[in-house]
């Protein structure tokens, strides 16, 4: 079994090679070309996708789950049809697009109110189980530690310009590069009511930024704020901030529901 780390390999060519059951990571195969291969069980995971071309292709058995925009299928653009379906099936999603400052006070309402629900039911498992990971994804702990971050890092640093806002607990994204200052602990096993604590002190600086929400401030701009961490030390607008803390609390919740669901089924 060969290591290839740190090596170019670029404009190489591989031709009738087994490469099965090989990991790639941080990888870059922009501009490759794949014709009669095989990667059938193959899992993607954190990938930028963008402008792929596939002609010939079988599909079958296909689960993905990320951010879809112009995707055609045999002609079909079949982007809006799944955004439809999403939001027909949870019709408070498209209040997760707010266009104002009350628009974003209903949306955090909503937030605040699903968590409270998905919480409560966790609190029913063996507090065990929810250190357990579920199909290669994050324990329910773990996705709160995440949502500890993400609203560390473009609530507390990127809008509220503190530049080190990071607590031990809080867990950047797998493929996030490590980076001087931002803890990363996999290993860590807190209670249930420990990470709630620290999530209800980051939810609280949430809703006060959106109650705080005027027209002018919405459509501003954050500072830039010293030193290394995430977001990279620069201006981004207020409104982006907020949506990606809407789109990162709603996703991770119904991830985390989803992990229930199996966690419920293997006690039953």
């Amino acid at each position: 079994m060969a290591d290839f780390i740190g090596e170019d390999l670029s404009g190489s060519r591989f031709e009738r090679v087994n490469l099965a059951g090989s990991r790639f990571e941080r990888i870059n195969l922009n501009g490759a070309e794949f014709r009669a291969c095989d990667i059938v069980d193959t899992r993607f995971r954190g990938v930028e996708m963008s402008g792929i071309v596939m002609r010939g292709v079988a599909l079958f058995d296909v689960d993905i789950h990320g951010e879809i925009g112009k995707l055609t299928i045999n002609g079909v653009d079949v982007g809006p049809l799944v955004y439809a379906e999403l939001d027909r099936r949870y019709p408070e999603r498209a209040k997760m697009r707010p266009t104002d400052p009350a628009g974003f006070r209903e949306a955090w309402d909503v937030v605040e109110r699903l968590w409270g629900d998905t919480v409560e039911r966790a609190r029913c498992l063996d507090p065990e189980l929810l250190h357990e990971s579920v199909g290669g994804e994050w324990s329910f702990i773990e996705t709160l530690r995440h949502l500890v971050f993400a609203t560390d890092s473009w609530i507390r640093r990127a809008i509220l310009g503190d530049p080190s806002p990071w607590d031990p607990l809080d867990l950047p994204w797998d493929e996030m590069p490590d980076t001087p200052g931002v803890p990363r602990d996999r290993d860590v096993r807190p209670s249930l009511d420990v990470v709630l604590e620290l999530r209800r002190d980051r939810m609280s600086a949430v809703r006060e930024v959106v109650d705080g929400l005027t027209d002018e401030s919405l459509d501003g701009d954050t500072e830039p704020v010293e030193g290394t961490g995430w977001p990279e030390s620069r201006s981004y607008p207020v409104r982006e901030c907020l949506l990606t803390i809407l789109n990162e609390e709603w996703e991770h919740r119904l991830y985390a529901e989803r992990d229930l669901d199996a966690l419920e089924a293997r006690c039953s």
